[in-house]
């Protein structure tokens, strides 16, 4: 077990749901939604940025923080490949004004092949698109800085551009960063406030391939990287993971063993691992609080489907 003594594990639950696919796109019940996401007791709504079946993230974002008056907003995460920092800057920074400071940036390097192949889109290799997206945060934080910014470097040119408006949280609305590699978790080590333990999604797509990174040896090793490169910032991180599925059952070996044939694991490994839960409502907050004490999560994010299923469990633990 690593030794996270001390690190971000102290901190106080928080759930997030991903409400990027509604069953119905309209003013009235998108904005019913968000209040009854905000009086189930949970911290933030987000939507992620795929060019698929969802609503986009800006428009959507907004209205939620409209309908509501303390319910957190954000992306979840914002594609790097699709939108120039300069101008994602700008919407950022105008999303958490409107909202009176309620936005968090979440930003990632693309990932879903079907985005890119579907939209024309070349998509560079893993190496080239973290590059890419370390220098747009370079350019995004020097946006929100007060002093205009000049840049000059191998993807991006600014040249004396003062970004406005300014964020209302200062320097910055919490950054975002989730990732499943070494590469992407060193980055988001150095330059989020909030980071995803993510299944490595190197290869475009989610199926049974991933199981392997999914258990408590490839999460535990994942957060030796975020440590080591964090250094002095540990202390200041908060450590997140989306979980897939959410089953609240008396007869959770059962459920287990479904999940473990169809990832590649044992029943044991789908039991424990990060991304799944599945219990009484007991078992799942026993099992929440076993992984902040040993991994140092915190903040929980669940798909629109497990609203009910874990508004019970968000009920109890939310905040403590």
């Amino acid at each position: 077990m690593s030794d996270i003594s001390g690190g971000p594990y102290k901190r106080p639950f928080r759930f997030n749901i991903q409400c990027s696919s509604p069953e119905q796109v309209d003013a009235r019940s998108w904005a019913a939604l968000a209040r009854r996401v905000e009086d189930l007791g949970f911290a933030t709504l987000t939507v992620s940025d795929h060019l698929d079946e969802q609503v986009a993230p800006i428009a959507s974002l907004m209205a939620a923080a409209d309908a509501t008056t303390t319910l957190r907003i954000g992306s979840m995460v914002f594609s790097n490949d699709y939108r120039h920092p300069v101008v994602l800057a700008k919407e950022a920074a105008t999303l958490d004004a409107l909202s009176g400071g309620r936005f968090e940036l979440g930003l990632g390097a693309g990932w879903m092949t079907s985005d890119y192949q579907r939209a024309g889109l070349t998509l560079d290799p893993p190496g080239v698109r973290i590059a890419r997206l370390a220098e747009a945060l370079t350019v995004i934080k020097g946006m929100f800085a007060d002093a205009p910014l000049t840049h000059t470097g191998t993807f991006y040119q600014v040249n004396g551009l003062n970004g406005t408006p300014k964020p209302v949280q200062r320097p910055h609305p919490p950054i975002v960063i989730g990732g499943g590699g070494r590469r992407m978790l060193t980055l988001a080590a150095r330059e989020a406030d909030i980071i995803g333990l993510n299944m490595n999604m190197a290869s475009g797509v989610i199926d049974s391939s991933l199981g392997a990174n999914a258990t408590t040896d490839a999460t535990e090793e994942k957060v030796g990287w975020i440590r080591e490169a964090a250094g002095a910032r540990w202390d200041e991180l908060t450590l997140q993971v989306r979980v897939h599925m959410v089953v609240v059952t008396e007869d959770r070996e059962s459920v287990a063993a479904l999940l473990a044939s169809g990832f590649g694991l044992t029943t044991e490994q789908a039991l424990t691992t990060p991304h799944a839960l599945c219990g009484s409502v007991d078992e799942i907050c026993d099992a929440l609080v076993e992984r902040r004490e040993r991994f140092g999560i915190s903040t929980i994010g669940v798909a629109l489907d497990a609203l009910d299923a874990l508004t019970p469990v968000v009920a109890r633990l939310a905040g403590t």
